[in-house]
């Protein structure tokens, strides 16, 4: 009996271990490589939704840039299948520096550029070709252990390669994110590509390689798994020079919550800067100015119970906290870190006036769309202090579903205020905010403030600052003039005279025919 593992006179070399475990060590191959594969795309995904706003675009750029790059990958791949295993070991080099990289690559042109667009298409372009020339060399490499039909091969290796992408799928959100972070997490992927690439070839194809090939795959690999540990312990030193790029050198805090990042820079006992995902999101050089207004014109009139959505800063419960004859606000706020950190920071907190330790104000941590839904309380006034309507996580919070729940939580006779963006910028989310408040069955009265010294970011685009911000007052059935309560304690600047202004001008310029944003019809909204 001739030994099926032979080598045949000008045939591949006698493989040194049997077809059934050579067949498994490639399939197990094609699982690793299926599950870093789809860690790098969510990662670019994940933090160009930081970087740059709108989760959706993000998300549809790297993956359709990626499918595309990857038939473009196996296009090129047949020119490495009559050296399938050297070819696959290099490839498994590249695609694990490339892609263990990349978080740190897109993160440092965002912190001293100013922009990563043109980083992550580059990035979802290079990971996209190589993972698409993995497949035909792996096909290669499964034929060459079992000579088993074409057909029962495709099938074992699109088998592992899908079921490796459920495990990299789950593994990101659950495991790598929360453990290591972004830039760590994709570092160690990174590495687990290179050892897997390496592994398979040399354990299973060594006898396919000459001397120089073995010892180029070995020192290609091992350099990118030295540059990939040498990078994952200098993170947290890149960490804190990429945020002194993008906040400056007064970072006082910063941390990564199970929502958001928190920045607070800033002298503990002086100005103040309080940073949301990146997004400026107070100043203290014009925060009173958005909170007057955002507040009081919604106090006119009977204001006994107050429910603020969002603003766990505390800056809006401090105006609603100045009128002594509000019985309770509550406060409903999706992160507790905020809060926390409003309630213990000493810059924050006098910001707010101490406004967490008024018996009046009870903090409820919850999503505010969630928490509207389970309510059956009524409230005097509403007001939403929410995330800027242009970033695509809080676009449910500015539907008109949303605003038909805000509209049950009203006393029959009450009011909400919402703010709609500043709309010398951005008109488009301006009037669809409108107008979603209104498909919500409430009549609105929208105004504008100017006054506006800080815009919406940091790093580079912070000079970029709009110079207003737009409300939207809005109640059942009719709203009144806009203007203060008889009783509205004395203001910095803010006066009626200003805020009637702001209403003249806005009806001047008005868009007509704007549709509400919905829950399943998300509105187009002005880019960030």
């Amino acid at each position: 009996m001739i030994d099926q593992q032979a080598p045949v006179r000008g045939g591949a070399p006698r493989l040194p271990v049997r077809p059934r475990t050579g067949r498994f060590l490639v399939l197990a191959a094609v699982f690793v490589c299926a599950a870093c594969g789809l860690v790098y795309e969510l990662e670019m995904v994940a933090l160009a939704s930081y970087l740059i706003g709108d989760s959706v675009t993000q998300a549809s750029v790297v993956l359709s840039v990626m499918v595309f790059a990857m038939g473009i990958g196996s296009l090129l791949a047949k020119r490495l299948r009559t050296r399938a295993a050297v070819g696959f070991g290099l490839l498994e080099a590249g695609l694990a520096l490339v892609g263990g990289s990349s978080a740190l690559v897109l993160y440092a042109t965002f912190a001293w550029l100013g922009e990563s667009r043109y980083a992550l298409v580059g990035f979802s372009l290079t990971i996209g070709i190589l993972i698409g020339a993995e497949i035909p060399l792996l096909m290669t490499l499964i034929q060459r252990v079992d000579r088993q039909d074409a057909g029962g091969a495709v099938a074992d290796l699109f088998a592992a390669d899908y079921v490796g992408a459920l495990v990299g799928g789950l593994a990101f959100p659950f495991l790598l994110l929360p453990m290591m972070g972004q830039l760590t997490g994709a570092l160690f992927t990174g590495a687990v590509n290179a050892v897997a690439g390496l592994a398979l070839v040399l354990w299973v194809f060594r006898h396919d390689l000459n001397p120089r090939s073995r010892w180029l795959l070995v020192a290609a690999n091992a350099a990118v798994i030295a540059l990939l540990a040498t990078a994952s312990v200098l993170v947290d030193d890149f960490e804190r020079a990429a945020r002194r790029a993008v906040y400056g050198d007064e970072v006082r805090v910063a941390l990564r919550t199970d929502v958001q990042e928190i920045v607070l820079t800033g002298a503990a006992r002086g100005s103040l800067d309080l940073y949301l995902d990146g997004r400026l999101r107070v100043s203290s050089r014009d925060e009173y100015r958005f909170h007057e207004a955002l507040v009081h014109p919604a106090m006119k009139g009977a204001h006994r119970r107050v429910l603020i959505l969002g603003g766990g800063d505390g800056l809006a419960a401090r105006e609603v906290l100045r009128y002594p004859d509000v019985g309770s606000v509550v406060v409903v706020e999706v992160d507790p870190a905020v809060t926390r950190l409003a309630r213990t920071d000493p810059a924050l907190s006098g910001l707010n006036g101490h406004a967490h330790d008024d018996p009046r104000l009870t903090t409820v941590t919850g999503d505010a769309f969630t928490w509207l839904r389970g309510t059956h309380d009524h409230y005097d006034v509403v007001i939403s202090d929410l995330p800027d309507p242009a970033v695509t996580a809080s676009t449910k919070l500015y539907s008109a579903e949303f605003y038909g729940l805000v509209s049950g939580a009203l006393e029959p006779g009450g009011r909400l205020v919402v703010h709609a963006g500043p709309p010398s910028v951005r008109p488009n989310t301006f009037w669809t905010v409108e107008a979603s408040v209104r498909a919500g069955g409430l009549v609105t009265r929208p105004y504008r403030v100017g006054g506006r010294l800080t815009g919406f970011a940091a790093g580079p685009d912070r000079a970029r600052a709009p110079r207003d911000w737009g409300f939207v007052l809005a109640a059942r059935h009719a709203v009144g003039r806009l203007g203060m309560d008889p009783g509205a304690p004395a203001l910095r600047t803010l006066g009626e005279g200003e805020l009637l202004a702001g209403r003249r001008a806005l009806e001047r310029v008005r868009q007509q025919g704007v549709l509400p944003s919905t829950l399943v019809h998300p509105r187009y909204w002005d880019e960030p």
